[in-house]
């Protein structure tokens, strides 16, 4: 299957024949504020195929990869789901919001500044491994089989969630710079780093939640090579 990145030697209207006669795959580098859908939504405008769904969603105020299958490819979107991916991303400690994220207001906040960073390296390490982790109620997970767990959420309805094993296979710290500590996460199927900072906080009594959050890998693909929406726009010269 045709991966079309930054790498693929072909021209843009054959990446677009490809994608209608035998399916193909594109990476894109999300951009700040967009749905995983609006992305979906914005390519099927710009490369005119119907069929198209992205393999792991990514929360608006998130940034990274996205891997969009089209046409055909469609069919293997299970495959990339299960691909292990790879994030950045920052905590800020001594708070918490309601989605985990900047989405809702702070609340609950407290003084970190005597935390030693040998304790917080502590805390982030013990969740390496199999853990069992409850998704944010601002999730698209979905309550009961039905809803999607952050439209009940945004009405003020109670959201249960039943915890779900995953597995994390290393966190590490880049800085620590308090009230805010950076991290990088590879991770299975299924991880909500969101969660892994409330879990993260509350472990170190003080809450937590996400102030920035990257994908950079999924599997072996990887940021690096992707195409921001703007840049596909620029070569089709759809506006």
């Amino acid at each position: 299957m045709l991966i079309y990145n930054k790498d693929a030697e072909l021209s843009f209207q054959e990446f677009i024949n490809i994608s209608n006669e035998e399916g193909a795959a594109v990476l894109i580098d999300k951009a700040v504020g967009w749905t995983s859908f609006d992305v979906v939504a914005k390519l099927r405008r710009i490369v005119n195929v119907k069929k198209i769904g992205h393999c792991g969603t990514l929360d608006p105020f998130a940034t990274g990869l996205l891997i969009l299958c089209l046409a055909k490819s469609t069919k293997r979107i299970v495959d990339f789901q299960s691909l292990p991916k790879q994030y950045a991303a920052t905590i800020k400690l001594g708070a918490t919001t309601p989605s985990f994220d900047t989405e809702t207001e702070e609340e609950n906040e407290v003084d970190v500044q005597s935390i030693q960073s040998l304790y917080i390296e502590e805390i982030v390490k013990s969740f390496v491994g199999n853990i069992q982790q409850t998704a944010p109620a601002y999730s698209a997970k979905k309550v009961g089989g039905k809803k999607r767990a952050y439209e009940l959420a945004r009405k003020g309805r109670e959201v249960i969630i039943a915890p779900s094993d995953v597995e994390i296979y290393s966190i590490d710290i880049t800085k620590i710079a308090l009230p805010f500590v950076d991290i990088v996460v590879n991770c299975g199927k299924g991880t909500y780093i969101r969660a892994l900072a409330r879990d993260i906080g509350e472990k170190l009594g003080v809450g937590g939640y996400l102030t920035a959050l990257r994908r950079t890998k999924i599997g072996e693909y990887d940021t690096a090579t992707a195409w921001t929406i703007s840049e596909l726009v620029e070569k089709s010269g759809v506006i």
